[in-house]
């Protein structure tokens, strides 16, 4: 992808850095550990672990933790826009395969 020269190289401040990281780390860990917690045998505990990563998803603010970190990232970004009237970041997510539906499912 062709970057502006500005988004070649970008610094970012280290406090906001280890936010992101710690922001990360709680999200990672945490599901790792509703993984680890559940041994999914039966239909009860799978609905068991469900149920718990919904919880943990809208309990501990997921989402907004989530776009916090993408605002300390996106930041620091020169978002001139180019000739298809877009700046880069806008042009580097609009191929995302985002969930539309229940029967969506990633790329790989």
């Amino acid at each position: 992808m062709k970057l502006f020269p500005k988004n070649k190289r970008i610094e970012i401040d280290g406090e906001d850095l280890v936010q992101v990281l710690r922001e990360i780390e709680l999200l990672l860990l945490s599901l790792h550990k509703i993984g680890s917690y559940y041994t999914i045998a039966d239909d009860v505990e799978k609905a068991n672990y469900e149920k718990e990563t919904t919880r943990f998803i809208d309990e501990w603010k997921v989402t907004a933790r989530l776009s916090e970190v993408r605002t300390l990232l996106s930041k620091h970004f020169d978002l001139t826009l180019a000739d298809d009237d877009m700046d880069d970041l806008e042009r580097a997510m609009q191929s995302l395969n985002y969930w539309s539906n229940p029967e969506s499912s990633p790329k790989t």
